[in-house]
């Protein structure tokens, strides 16, 4: 199905790089540096045993590239504290664009994004009611929720990147891709003319999530594949915030929100546990891969919040309103089904099941050793770029690449983040 421009209601796909070097060319030297690299570790693999032994670390480190600068971290530790640092800048990110329109609206979160974003108001946003209300029709206490989950990221965020300064190693900084138009709701002060690292408004959210922390006979790990819980929600692309004030103008103060605006919601509700499943798996996986106890104690503190926050969006999206809606912007249209539905046979009661939110045992590392309740997937290999596959899926980086095909390069540059961290190897330099 076609999808109509979003200029049709004020919204641009995509504006260009205001300052820095043309990224295109950075993109260009990326993929050259990465293919000498590859190309001279194939070759170092011919070296003797004895020659690879005389290869100390500080030499090792002496070539580094500049911007993977690993200082007193092992290059793998660095890669890995990198990517997540990448991670979390996204979460930041798509996670303040929920929180303006329906979180708690105090002076802790604009306060912590002044300190992050150049010229963003150090005062709270004012939020929507019409969209505040209709996240609380899943639950009354959303937008703190929204709020607690956003000052974690952003806290994620300036944490790694210390760190990595702390030890000498090079940091992660997004900025210059900050280039996307977001919503465009103007009771937000000071908010609609910013420029956005994602996008919110294009989203095919993928809900198999749901139905694999339910299953008790498969596990990703072993290859296999789950249905989607709300099969629509992941075939179109649809917004989980108001685009515009139209948007907003149909629903009321005084009756329960409008079907649109509901709808808009619910999408938002599914992509929250969406987002922080991934967070969940990804910091299980890293985990595996470092070499340092220090690194190891952060991404397995970090990774058991991003747990705790996938548990409380599972639950919340499981409240999502039975309605079925069309956008008449795009044209797609979104079905959430009633997942407690009688007529659901045995097997769909087990896999939609709402109030079934603690993850099902299933098998784990073999058959042999029987079901366990785990995190799931938690394979190793591919790991990263497999997590980066599911965010570029999801639609939140529309927009970073033109209709004619042409990049800004950030596409590029969280590829070559991701590839260094699937190399990471415990124990390796």
């Amino acid at each position: 199905m076609e999808t109509k421009n979003l200029s049709a209601v004020g919204l641009s796909e995509t504006t260009t790089p205001s300052t820095g070097e043309d990224v295109n060319s950075q993109s260009h030297r990326l993929v050259e540096r990465r293919s000498f690299l590859k190309t001279a570790g194939i070759a170092g693999a011919t070296l003797a045993a004895s020659g690879l032994l005389a290869v100390n670390l500080k030499a090792q480190r002496a070539v580094e590239p500049e911007d993977e600068r690993s200082g007193s971290l092992t290059a793998g530790d660095a890669a890995i504290l990198r990517f997540l640092a990448a991670a979390e800048i996204i979460e930041s990110d798509l996670w303040l664009q929920y929180a303006e329109l329906g979180g708690v609206q105090d002076n802790e979160l604009p306060t912590l994004a002044s300190q992050l974003i150049p010229g963003y108001p150090a005062q709270p946003t004012g939020g929507n009611p019409i969209y505040t209300r209709a996240l609380q029709q899943l639950d009354g206490d959303m937008p703190q929720y929204i709020a607690d989950n956003t000052d974690d990221e952003m806290s994620h965020e300036l944490f790694i990147n210390a760190y990595l300064k702390s030890k000498g190693a090079k940091p992660v900084d997004l900025k210059g891709f900050q280039n996307l138009l977001g919503s465009q709701v103007t009771d937000i002060p000071g908010i609609a003319s910013k420029t956005r690292l994602t996008n919110l408004m294009e989203l095919s959210v993928d809900t198999s999530w749901w139905t694999r922390y339910r299953s008790t006979t498969q596990n990703p790990d072993f290859g296999d594949t789950f249905p989607n819980a709300v099969p629509t929600l992941a075939g179109g692309k649809f917004t989980a915030i108001p685009r515009n004030n139209a948007e907003l103008e149909i629903g009321s103060t005084v009756k329960p929100v409008d079907n649109h605006v509901q709808a808009i919601a619910n999408t938002a509700g599914f992509h929250f546990a969406f987002i922080e499943q991934g967070g969940t798996s990804l910091y299980a996986t890293m985990a595996q891969k470092v070499t340092s106890l220090e690194v190891l104690r952060i991404v397995l503190s970090i990774g058991g919040t991003e747990t705790m926050h996938f548990q409380t969006w599972h639950d919340k999206a499981g409240n999502a309103l039975q309605i079925s809606f069309t956008d008449p912007v795009n044209g797609f249209t979104v079905s959430f089904p009633n997942l407690n539905d009688p007529k659901n046979t045995a097997a769909e009661a087990d896999e939609l099941q709402t109030n079934l939110i603690m993850p099902e045992p299933t098998f784990f590392l073999d058959k042999k050793f029987g079901r366990c309740s785990i995190v799931r997937p938690t394979e190793t290999n591919g790991a990263a770029m497999g997590a980066l596959a599911s965010l570029k899926n999801d639609g939140l980086f529309i927009g970073h690449t033109s209709k004619s095909g042409k990049s800004d390069g950030f596409i590029e540059l969280l590829t070559d983040l991701a590839e260094d961290a699937d190399e990471a190897q415990r124990g390796g330099i």
